[in-house]
């Protein structure tokens, strides 16, 4: 199969497959990948989504502004301590049974980091003025 008309083609030959996600649905796809059958090519293709929305739950609540290092194991080291932050307020919001957002939650935390335990759970449990 070629990709565009007459006067613009493009000059590689390409692969349109039908596959079925896991709903049922028929995805088209097209390849240049003539090596690997269909079945490859949709393993592929559900292993990069899987990525694309982990990056997408990344930007939305890690929030990562820009990376302090440029070595692989500096980024690396950023995300891991930047999940882990994230998952320790989502534990405090559990267990304060806290209505607040996680970012108000992280806020406060932020802002109360150098005073006792007992007086940041306390404004965390606190019920909502929101």
């Amino acid at each position: 199969m070629y990709i565009g008309g007459p006067q613009k083609r493009a000059e590689n030959v390409f692969r349109l497959l039908e596959v079925m996600d896991t709903k049922g649905n028929i995805l088209r796809l097209i390849t240049n990948r003539f090596d690997l059958s269909a079945e490859q090519i949709s393993d592929l293709y559900r292993s990069r989504w899987a990525i694309e929305l982990f990056f997408k739950w990344m930007k939305q609540h890690v929030k990562i502004k820009n990376f302090y290092g440029m070595s692989e194991t500096a980024i690396h080291n950023q995300i891991y301590s930047a999940v882990i932050v994230y998952c320790l307020n989502v534990l405090i919001q559990l267990e304060t049974k806290s209505k607040k957002s996680l970012q108000r939650i992280s806020r406060w935390l932020k802002a109360a980091i150098w005073k006792p335990a007992y007086v940041w759970l306390r404004r965390v449990g606190e019920p909502s003025s929101s």
